[in-house]
């Protein structure tokens, strides 16, 4: 029958070592980085991350525009595909005409499948190329949550490993710390003292 003693490594005792105690605090230490670290650094990264989005957002919509325009020539076709039913995009070219500038053509990416001379509405920048939609807000939250994510576990990991760094250290030391102690019990060890 193997019995648990819990805590110790805080209690007095004879077999605890100076290494057992060191052990017992980082391994308080580290657990109180990974219950309340990793979240907060989880959220501030996050929130910067869904900042930084929101903007990128901001600045796009402000540059970008969309207009109709017609096909210049036909999209490649729909190939048969089991993997979804999301249709690829393709870059073909489009013409739309502008209110004092006359008629104008550039490439946009329009759904597969798409004919020649079919309306579509398609995003330019400042310099009528045709560009990506600006990201959607279910997007930009996205990206925070996942910025988020990987920060957290990033800091989870880090924890975690300097947990088995410590155990490792920790036990080097006790070991040493045994051998120093049974070099000066085991001569004795074996002799009859009565």
């Amino acid at each position: 029958m193997r019995t648990r003693m819990r805590g110790w490594r805080w209690r007095r005792n004879p077999l605890r070592r100076r290494s057992d105690v060191v052990e017992a605090w980082t391994s308080l230490l580290l657990a109180v980085l990974l219950c309340v670290g990793a979240p907060l650094v989880g959220t501030a990264v996050g929130w910067w991350a869904y900042g930084d989005a929101r903007a990128t957002q901001t600045a796009q919509r402000a540059e970008r525009h969309q207009v109709p325009a017609v096909l210049v020539q036909d999209a490649p076709a729909v190939a048969p595909s089991s993997q979804g039913v999301r249709q690829p995009l393709y870059r073909v070219p489009v013409r739309w005409t502008e209110p004092g500038k006359g008629t104008r053509t550039t490439f946009a990416q329009v759904p597969a499948g798409s004919l020649r001379g079919e309306r579509v509405r398609v995003w330019l920048d400042a310099k009528d190329h045709g560009v990506g939609p600006p990201p959607s807000d279910a997007a930009v939250w996205q990206h925070g949550l996942t910025a988020a994510v990987w920060a957290a576990c990033g800091v989870a990991g880090a924890v975690f490993l300097g947990r088995a760094v410590i155990g490792r250290i920790s036990e080097r030391h006790r070991m040493a710390e045994w051998e120093a102690e049974w070099a000066r019990t085991g001569p004795d060890w074996g002799r009859r003292t009565a």
